[in-house]
């Protein structure tokens, strides 16, 4: 699918290329308070234990890298000094165990995901602890999805052995761009031989499953060089490739301000690189999977989407029946019972948490009955482009028509998503269309409540192209 043609491109990018959120959640994680408490993460884990029969799903935040990668949207700890890094191993132990000890029923896991940052900035060794501080409250599913994000140039091969043999399946490779000026602008010089061979050692260490990261948008790119990335990429044939859109928020990251403005991709450019993205990888054997994700066929996600029963979590998309989402180390968002809670983010705070015995929670939010029924909304149009109007009527009791009147008509009225040809509207259904994939996002902030009393003056969000 390829991007629409230049005089119809400037008039949608001129209509819907505005600030929006990602919808990694809803409500995003600006609606989260501080007014949500450890207290209430408590009560919350007191009704996960309560479902005993459910598994669960684990994430671990690994915080810590050498030095930034410009575009990093991450919240990282940059330091060489490896006794840091040491300490905070220390603490997470201690918050798995804390956490561990509110669910005294529930221990079954079928999903966890460590990330980061860096987490093979730690040695093969200290991983292995770690993982065995989960091992020790926790069983994994026989059929367990076990993942972890890696940096090439800090991956041995050596870790790539420890973890699978302690049973991690999935591996997750960062690679953003193989040109080399791309790679100087954005301070992640990682050559393509290099990443193939720690590919190659992962396929015969028994990994089912490789994950390459791109990012378009970022200093310097354009089509031809982007196309040899591509190309590159499909070469090495990872199961599954995730093409993120580069957000420039220097607002909010302030080491974005090494990136020159001048040399970012403009909003037409952009959406020309996601759907040379698009048609590169579906020429090439991959299914599109929700908004910027790509799978082989016999990928799961692909049986996933063909069946329409896609999932989407802050680790991303799965296919994982766990509903609720425990995250431990800073800054980890976890998502449960119907709640998202935070942990705190810096360092300091997180080990005085800790040392009084309490779980670090800076902030969260719990959802009312609004959000559960705009969040399934939300979360069936990002990651199966398709929402069954008959489905939610019978989940949630209620006429769909009457409640999304306003919605409805935004989605169809003149100048609108569905005149676009964004989107079509029948009395059982929503689909997004494959033009309606590159602004999925803008057909979601439609259902999104908060943004419409949401002031523009103060940025909070990047781009939606």
């Amino acid at each position: 699918m390829s991007t629409p043609h230049s005089s119809s491109t400037a008039r949608l990018l001129a209509r819907y290329d505005r600030p929006g959120p990602r919808y990694t959640s809803y409500p995003t994680a600006v609606e989260f308070t501080p007014g949500f408490t450890e207290q209430n993460y408590c009560e919350q884990l007191a009704a996960a234990n309560a479902s005993a029969e459910q598994p669960l799903s684990l994430y671990a935040h690994l915080p810590f890298c050498e030095e930034r990668c410009y575009y990093c949207g991450c919240h990282v700890v940059i330091t060489r000094h490896r006794d840091v890094a040491a300490r905070y191993l220390q603490y997470l132990e201690k918050e798995i165990d804390l956490l561990a000890s509110q669910l005294p029923d529930r221990r079954t896991v079928s999903q966890m995901h460590w990330g980061g940052g860096t987490p093979t900035y730690f040695t093969p060794a200290q991983l292995e602890r770690v993982f065995q501080s989960f091992a020790r409250h926790f069983t994994f599913a026989p059929d367990a999805e076990i993942s972890i994000e890696v940096d090439p140039r800090a991956t041995s091969f050596e870790h790539v052995a420890v973890l699978r043999r302690l049973g991690f399946n999935r591996i997750s490779l960062g690679v953003q761009d193989f040109d080399p000026a791309v790679q100087e602008a954005v301070n992640r010089v990682q050559s393509f031989e290099m990443t193939k061979a720690l590919i190659e050692r992962a396929r015969a260490e028994g990994y089912s499953s490789v994950n390459v990261d791109l990012i378009y948008g970022l200093p310097y790119q354009n089509t031809d060089e982007f196309r040899r990335t591509l190309d590159e990429v499909a070469e090495l044939r990872p199961e599954r490739v995730a093409a993120y859109s580069f957000a420039f928020v220097p607002w909010i990251k302030g080491h974005m301000k090494h990136i020159d403005r001048e040399s970012l991709p403009d909003a037409s450019l952009k959406l020309d690189l996601l759907g040379l993205t698009i048609d590169r990888l579906t020429a090439a054997g991959y299914r599109t999977i929700g908004m910027d994700h790509f799978a082989l066929p016999e990928d799961e996600l692909s049986r996933a989407i063909e069946a329409r029963r896609l999932h989407r979590n802050f680790m991303g998309y799965t296919v994982q029946s766990a509903r609720d989402m425990l995250a431990v180390g800073i800054s980890g968002i976890g998502d449960v019972q119907g709640a998202y809670v935070q942990n705190v983010k810096k360092l300091p705070a997180y080990y005085r948490a800790l040392d009084e015995s309490r779980l670090p929670v800076e902030r969260g939010v719990r959802l009312d009955d609004d959000d559960l029924l705009r969040r399934h909304v939300i979360t069936n149009l990002m990651c199966n482009l398709y929402l069954d109007v008959r489905d939610v009527e019978r989940t949630f009791g209620l006429c769909f028509v009457d409640t999304f009147a306003a919605e409805l008509a935004e989605l169809a009225g003149p100048n609108s998503p569905v005149a676009d040809g964004l989107v079509r509207i029948s009395p059982d259904a929503i689909e997004v269309t494959p033009l309606g994939r590159l602004f999925v996002r803008n057909v979601c902030m439609v259902f999104d409540r908060y943004l419409r009393g949401r002031s523009q003056d103060k940025p909070v969000f990047s781009r939606t192209v």
